[in-house]
């Protein structure tokens, strides 16, 4: 189970990514693209394939790597490229479920 705290860092990265690589390719993309570190960042790292239709999640989870991985059956995942590769938690799992915001409202600046 996936379970994220609200000062959860998520990097999502753009480019499509082959997802038949495993932790160690997984984690030489984050290091290229990100330059982060998968073991001291504590952060989530979402990759996705060219068709948009499955998904890997890399991540430390106190003792070792964890792949988080899902298919899809239908449809694709939202086509969302903000300049920031960093996504917040409510965009991130707005992602996962498939919701597309034609607006956000805020009830406050943060």
């Amino acid at each position: 189970m996936l379970t994220l705290s609200s000062g959860t860092r998520i990097f999502l990265c753009h480019c499509p990514v082959d997802l038949r690589k495993g932790f160690e390719g997984l984690s030489v993309v984050v290091q290229s693209t990100f330059e982060e570190q998968v073991i001291t960042s504590n952060a989530y790292f979402v990759f996705l394939n060219k068709p948009r239709d499955r998904m890997k999640i890399l991540y430390w989870d106190g003792d070792g790597l964890a792949i988080w991985y899902k298919r899809l059956e239908k449809g694709r995942f939202p086509k969302k490229n903000p300049p920031n590769p960093i996504i917040d938690r409510r965009d991130f799992l707005m992602l996962l479920e498939g919701v597309v915001p034609r607006r956000l409202y805020k009830r406050y600046k943060a």
